[in-house]
């Protein structure tokens, strides 16, 4: 029944095979998520780990799938050690699967440690508060909804909306802007479920754009078991905490697609005949999700920070979908496309109203306690007043629709053209274009000059004095 093998056990009692689960009877000795090698009849390697132990059995999650196998000839070995990922400096620049093994066909790279891809939410005792700017480049994120080194950030994109490009322009152009040039920053890109044209597409982009040297790249297809959609963000989320916590670098993870994760999470519940949550998903959705967003942050003391985007597409543009709605409850803020706005031809299409960074002000303007300054020291005001005047212009949109434009005041005339040239000088810019702070903030000054100067009311007198200029 058992035998004994390089003091590892090896059974050969699997009793029951359903989707990408396998029940192994008669176990000893093992534990919880410990790593599993399954031999086939016919002699293939394949990887699993523990999901359930109860008295003696052991339910098995197969990463490979389970076609091909059969209760009888199928031979299991328990490890006695968990999922782990080897890590060096030598990553940088390569591509991975979802599973951590090397994809692009280079080198295998000798680690110089392993780590358990599992890892833990950092200490809250031990998390230092997030700070300083990452600049992307892109205009509705840096000035309205900004991203803070050390926070989580998510995207709530929907079905055929560039949220893949909108993620290959952060890849290429985030930096954390800083006089100090010993800062190291690196990016950490994880897809899940994708095709093979969207992976070529990623792939062609960074390695034209030459920023895949500072990558580390791991990539799941749709094609390849669901099953390792599971284990591909936490790979990826080890390997930032490698990169930030033990070589003191600035490290942007970015996810994608964060459905297709919770998809093949529902996919394994099922398969276990749990009781369902909300629209199927298991119920304990909500915890798996804080495990994979709780892992980004700073750690006091030390160097480097993990700040995390997650790309998720809303069903039907639901953002009260469980995936979307649990995520908004988790991270710090959101930031929302808009199908309108895509209809309209926007890139990218983010609709400032409903997106919102809560840790933006922690990052931007100038900081009197340090007297540094983060972004520059209209930030702040420049973006409340684009805000609400942009607010008034929609106001005064919806009003013209019900009423029609000549029933608007001059005041409503002013801000609706303001709001509409807003979407089309600021918002809007092409996937190729990459905009400084300081560029941004000039742009929103020029907009904010079409109107009436008694209609800025958000902006301090002596921001006002320095940067307002009369118009020609």
């Amino acid at each position: 029944m058992e035998k004994i093998t390089n003091r590892l056990k090896e059974y050969d009692s699997v009793r029951n095979i359903s989707g990408p689960l396998m029940l192994v009877e008669g176990v000893k000795g093992a534990g919880y998520g410990e790593l599993v090698e399954i031999t086939t009849a016919e002699g293939e390697k394949r990887l699993g780990r523990i999901l359930e132990i109860h008295r003696q059995n052991a339910l098995v999650q197969v990463f490979e799938g389970t076609t091909g196998l059969s209760t009888s000839g199928t031979k299991v070995r328990f490890t006695g050690k968990s999922i782990d990922f080897g890590v060096s400096p030598r990553i940088m620049g390569r591509v991975f699967t979802g599973m951590g093994k090397v994809r692009d066909g280079g080198p295998a790279i000798i680690p110089d440690k392993y780590l358990d891809i599992n890892g833990s939410p950092i200490n809250p005792t031990r998390r230092d508060y997030p700070s300083e700017f990452i600049q992307t480049g892109i205009s509705a994120i840096d000035v309205l909804n900004s991203l803070v080194r050390g926070q989580k950030l998510p995207i709530f994109s929907g079905a055929g909306m560039p949220h893949n490009l909108l993620a290959t322009q952060i890849v290429k152009q985030a930096k954390i802007p800083s006089q100090n040039k010993d800062v190291k920053f690196a990016v950490v890109f994880a897809a899940m479920g994708i095709t093979f044209e969207e992976a070529e597409f990623f792939q062609k982009e960074f390695r034209e754009a030459g920023a895949i040297e500072r990558c580390v790249i791991f990539i799941n297809l749709a094609d390849e078991p669901a099953i390792e959609r599971i284990s591909t963000p936490r790979v990826a989320l080890t390997t930032a905490e490698y990169l930030a916590f033990e070589l003191g670098m600035h490290v942007l993870i970015i996810l994608t697609d964060m459905t297709n994760y919770a998809e093949a999470l529902r996919e394994v519940s099922a398969a276990r005949n749990e009781i369902p949550g909300r629209r199927g998903y298991p119920s304990y959705l909500y915890t798996d999700l804080s495990t994979i967003y709780e892992r980004a942050g700073r750690i006091k003391g030390r160097e480097g920070s993990v700040t995390q985007i997650a790309i998720l597409t809303m069903p039907e543009d639901d953002k009260t979908h469980p995936i979307p709605d649990l995520t908004g409850y988790i991270t710090e803020g959101q930031i929302i496309f808009s199908r309108q706005m895509h209809l309209k031809g926007i890139y990218p299409p983010i609709d400032i109203l409903t997106s919102l960074s809560r840790l933006r002000d922690k990052g931007i303007g100038f900081d009197k306690k340090t007297g540094t300054e983060l972004t520059r020291d209209d930030h702040p005001a420049v973006a409340s007043q684009l805000f609400a005047s942009y607010a008034k212009g929609k106001e005064a949109e919806e009003l013209s629709v019900v009423l029609g434009e000549a029933s608007l005041t001059d005041m409503d005339i002013a801000h609706l053209r303001f709001s509409r040239k807003l979407e089309e000088k600021f918002i809007t810019q092409s996937s190729k274009e990459e905009r400084s702070i300081k560029e941004n903030l000039d742009i929103g000054w020029d907009l904010l000059k079409t109107l009436p100067r008694t209609e800025v009311k958000r902006i301090p007198p002596e921001i006002m004095d320095k940067y307002w200029k009369a118009k020609k």
